[in-house]
């Protein structure tokens, strides 16, 4: 190749780079959504926890997830920011925790999911799950012993409820629990625990062999990247090749004769039906990540489709492209409205299983069509890690199956409506 050649070649590059970043420009830049003014009721506390997330997520996961995303590993280095932002522990009151009202909590969730699922996950396995259990069950010792450093996220937390063979039916799970003497001997699997393989606490539930009942356990292990403190029987192995929520490690634990002191055992949990109170009162996090996903997408499907152009004008212009956007809209203002009616009743106490089945499976089955319409705008620029909404998409196929799947969700709400359970 000639030098001539070489120089048209880089030329040519630099042209493509300097076009692609035009298009790239702004396509995570929030813009007002807010076509039914839910903005105008908003209380102080919560437009301050919005505004809080949004400078976090902006200043510094935007920037840097996508590569942590594209390796599989989670970004450590976010974490002292999200600390910062003090916001860890969401509705918990005392030890160190948020105590935010319920609309300043979801609206912070969906601001930290327009940036990252992973990063959400995350945050919702440490403070909804996590500090939840040992807030709700936990004695007024245990709370001060864990919460304060789990507030500061100096130490990560695990929640060890799912199990290889029990998902939708956990209810039924087999992990036991035998008590000798002063400590409990736990046996069994769980799978699919975010943080599970990087978890100074490990949150878990197993059944009693001498009564039959649930009851839950905190492990505690030294620094998780030394094996040297790995609790004997206690294993941890990350799952890999996952095509969604890539940063946050998810891991296969298994325990063999793990030992774990009577005081570590949560006074306050004494059947599956106390696991159920924990999960009842994280109900709604995948409606307002779901709506976090879904505004991430319809943002960048807006700013994209205002400055590609095809056959001489940007497809914005076009009356299909601005059918889709109408569309994604509207189907956006909807969850946007259930969000905000859901944090009003949970505030009031009126909140049921019944609404949190509905919420969840409409939120994320319109936010997996959003991100999906998004894609489909961006053509082949919407497959890349740069343009953001693939990495919103593949997650939303994760919100779309945990906390229940549609079907099981469809299968609650039809009990209550007919009065008769399919299962």
């Amino acid at each position: 190749m000639t030098m001539h050649e070489e120089t048209a070649v880089h030329r040519g590059f630099a042209e493509t780079d300097e076009y692609l970043e035009a298009l790239r420009t702004e396509l995570a830049a929030p813009l007002d959504t807010d076509y039914f003014l839910l903005e105008q009721d908003l209380p102080q506390d919560a437009k301050d926890a919005r505004a809080v997330m949004r400078r976090y997520v902006d200043s510094e996961v935007l920037p840097k997830i996508n590569g942590y995303w594209e390796r599989a590993e989670f970004p450590y280095e976010l974490l002292p920011g999200l600390a910062a932002t003090g916001l860890v522990g969401g509705v918990i009151k005392g030890h160190g925790a948020a105590g935010l009202s319920r609309l300043a909590a979801g609206l912070a969730t969906a601001e930290l999911s327009r940036g990252d699922g992973s990063m959400n996950t995350f945050l919702g396995v440490q403070g909804n799950l996590c500090m939840g259990t040992i807030n709700l069950l936990g004695s007024e010792q245990q709370k001060e012993r864990w919460l304060p450093g789990m507030a500061k996220l100096e130490k990560i937390g695990a929640f060890a409820l799912t199990e290889p063979r029990r998902g939708s039916d956990s209810a039924q799970l087999e992990t036991s629990a035998r008590r000798e003497g002063g400590n409990w001997i736990i046996n069994g699997a769980k799978r699919w625990i975010g943080n599970g393989s990087m978890a100074h606490l490990v949150i878990i539930w197993a059944r009693d062999a001498a009564d039959g009942d649930v009851k839950c356990f905190v492990m505690e292990r030294g620094d998780p990247a030394d094996p040297g403190t790995m609790p004997p029987g206690f294993n941890a192995r990350t799952i890999d090749g996952k095509i969604g929520k890539r940063a946050i490690l998810q891991a296969d634990l298994v325990f063999e004769d793990l030992v774990i002191p009577e005081d570590n055992r949560l006074p306050g949990a004494n059947s599956f039906r106390d696991a159920s109170r924990v999960l009842a009162s994280t109900r709604g996090g995948a409606t307002w990540e779901s709506l976090g996903h879904a505004v991430a997408c319809f943002e960048a499907a807006v700013a994209y489709t205002k400055v590609r152009e095809q056959f001489g004008q940007p497809v914005g212009n076009t009356q299909l492209v601005q059918n889709t956007l109408a569309s994604m809209l509207s189907e956006l203002s909807a969850v946007q409205m259930i969000c905000h009616r859901m944090a009003q009743l949970q505030e009031s106490g009126q909140w049921t299983g019944t609404m949190a089945s509905i919420a969840k499976m409409h939120a994320a089955n319109k936010a997996r069509g959003i991100a999906n319409q998004a894609r489909d705008l961006m053509g082949g620029n919407g497959l890349l890690l740069d343009f953001h909404v693939s990495r919103h998409q593949t997650d939303m196929e994760v919100v779309h199956t945990y906390e229940g799947t549609e079907f099981i969700q469809s299968l609650l709400i039809g009990r209550k409506i007919t009065g008769h359970s399919a299962f």
